[in-house]
């Protein structure tokens, strides 16, 4: 685990105990504070201690300038913004740390700074032919471990919290954003298909998960062993890095489709194209928690008021006040649209027996999944690649002569 993994682990997880204890969950807070000085204890490694050490300095000093976003005392909107923001800088250093990395392999030196396991993340494919090779074979991948656990904690992300992955997680979705608004500075204009078009447009995403689906499916589990361990598998990441610098004319043509998908409309490269999000839209039909709005509370209902600020605040543009529970698939659980609501009781994340998961709440949870995961999967022996340097640097060397 790499120093850049290893600190962003050790602060989110210690945000998460600081969330916990401020929300009065003490013995949460306690368990899981534990939880990471045992896992830096029982491995030893020092870039592990250290960055603990720092990461508690950090939020000592943020406790002191920005005490209520420490505490999650701040708004939702707040709260999920300062969440994605600091995801997305870690996947930047992650990725300019790969960057330095695979062109040391290239230049034939001995790399100095590690391999961040964590760009397995970007390997799906790869992640869903170990999980079989688990399921079905028992075996476990020691080139890309990290591939199956981050597949595994999205899905169970999913499961757990509807699409907020999606919404307070994901970096894509976040350059998205900033796409829409750059748009909006030069086209006021909202440039939402009809109807008639949007639901075929929406169901791309499924076909494109489909094609992924079939691939692993249709592989047969006795071939997995022989590529797990072919040289392809070894340097899949390399082979998905190239695929993104030297695209071809095919490739560029499909990024400027994507990019125009996310400034024509909010959240358009989620809503269309993304892969991920058709997975998490799936099993977050599953999610025990979703919006729900309480007609004893809701304006609409007590007032015969004409208030639809959750629905014009939604960037999904569910229609938020005309349902009793939101239970779409493009929901991702940003809950803009109970940050919108007048009325604090009328509309909340929650469980069908009333379990009800604040802001705050969510960002324990979906930061706890996200990290301490990972970390028990580091302490077991499951997340560092075992490929050696040696094969890596003679591998990406032969890049171009390298298939399935």
């Amino acid at each position: 685990m790499s120093f850049i993994e290893s600190l962003t682990l050790t602060l989110a997880l210690i945000y998460s105990c600081s969330l916990l204890y401020w929300s009065g969950k003490r013995w949460g807070a306690v368990v899981s504070a534990a939880s990471l000085l045992g896992a830096a204890l029982v491995t030893l490694y020092w870039p592990l201690f250290v960055a603990l050490l720092l990461a508690a300095g950090v939020l000592a000093l943020a406790h002191r300038y920005q005490g209520d976003f420490v505490k999650g005392e701040v708004r939702a909107n707040t709260l999920r913004e300062g969440i994605q923001h600091l995801l997305a800088l870690s996947m930047l250093l992650v990725g300019i740390q790969y960057a330095a990395n695979a062109v040391m392999l290239k230049l034939g030196i001995t790399p100095y700074l590690m391999r961040p396991d964590v760009g397995d993340a970007f390997l799906p494919i790869a992640g869903a032919i170990e999980l079989k090779a688990i399921l079905t074979l028992g075996i476990w991948d020691q080139n890309h471990p990290a591939a199956a656990v981050m597949l595994t904690v999205v899905i169970l992300t999913g499961l757990l919290c509807k699409r907020a992955f999606c919404g307070w997680a994901c970096p894509l979705g976040l350059a998205g954003e900033y796409l829409y608004k750059l748009r909006k500075r030069f086209i006021k204009r909202e440039l939402l298909p009809p109807a008639w078009l949007d639901w075929p447009l929406r169901m791309l995403k499924y076909l494109l998960l489909a094609g992924l689906l079939y691939i692993v499916l249709g592989m047969p589990s006795a071939s997995i062993p022989h590529y797990l361990e072919g040289n392809y598998h070894k340097i899949a990441d390399l082979k998905m890095a190239l695929f993104f610098v030297t695209p071809g004319l095919i490739t560029l043509a499909c990024f400027a489709v994507i990019l125009l998908l996310a400034a024509w409309r909010r959240q358009g490269f989620c809503r269309y194209i993304c892969p991920y999000g058709a997975l998490l839209g799936l099993t977050s039909f599953l999610s025990p928690f979703k919006i729900r709005r309480s007609t004893q509370h809701c304006l609409i209902e007590t007032k015969g008021m004409n208030c639809d600020k959750c629905t014009r605040a939604c960037p999904a543009n569910i229609k938020v006040h005309q349902q009793g529970t939101v239970r779409s698939d493009e929901c991702q659980a940003c809950m803009r649209c109970v940050s919108a609501c007048p009325k604090q009781e009328a509309l909340h994340f929650s469980t069908r027996n009333g379990i009800k998961l604040s802001a705050r709440g969510l960002t324990i949870m979906l930061l706890l999944l996200l990290f301490m995961i990972p970390l028990i999967a580091y302490v077991g022996g499951f997340w560092v690649s075992q490929t050696p340097t040696e094969i890596r640097m003679y591998l990406i060397q032969h890049l171009g002569a390298i298939g399935h």
